[in-house]
C-alpha cells in the first residue's frame, strides 16, 4: 500500500502517518491496531518486534497472525485457569513455552521439506511441449 492509503485507511492526515511510520513521536497502541488492521497485519507481533529488536519479526507474523493467536490463547489460559496460574512455576513455564515453540519451527520447517518432496515427485510426471509445438 502506498503512505496515502494506508494513512486513509487509519483516519489520519498523510504527514501525521509519514511521522507514525518513522517512528517520530510516543509509540500509540491504539495507533498500532488502526495500522495493523488497515495493512492486515499483526499488531501484537508490530509491539512484540520492538522489545525483540527485529521488525523482520513483525513481518514474518503479519500473515499468520502468530502473536495475535497466542494473545487470544493466552486470554483463554487465563479465563480457563484464573487464579491457578500463580502455581505455575517459572522453570515450567519457560520449558513449556520452549517445547511449545520449538515444535512450530520444526513443523514449518517439514511443511516446507514435504512440500518440495511432493512436487518434486510429482513434477515429472507433468507433460512438457515439445518444441515443435511451438512452430
Amino acid at each position: 500500500m502506498k503512505p496515502a492509503e494506508v494513512a486513509d485507511a487509519m483516519g489520519m492526515a498523510k504527514r501525521s502517518y509519514e511521522h507514525f511510520e518513522a517512528g517520530k513521536g510516543k509509540i500509540n497502541l491504539e495507533r498500532i491496531h488502526r495500522f495493523a488492521e488497515a495493512t492486515d497485519s499483526d499488531p501484537y507481533a508490530i509491539i512484540d518486534c520492538m522489545a525483540l529488536g527485529s521488525p523482520e519479526f513483525a513481518v514474518r507474523c503479519a500473515d499468520n497472525k502468530a502473536m495475535l493467536a497466542l494473545r487470544v490463547v493466552t486470554q483463554e489460559f487465563d479465563e480457563d485457569v484464573g487464579d491457578a496460574i500463580m502455581e505455575l512455576d517459572t522453570r515450567s513455564i519457560i520449558n513449556a513455552f520452549t517445547r511449545t515453540l520449538k515444535d512450530l519451527g520444526m513443523q514449518a520447517v517439514r511443511r516446507d521439506d514435504a512440500a518440495k518432496a511432493w512436487l518434486d515427485e510429482r513434477i515429472g510426471r507433468l507433460v512438457t511441449p515439445s518444441k515443435d509445438e511451438d512452430e
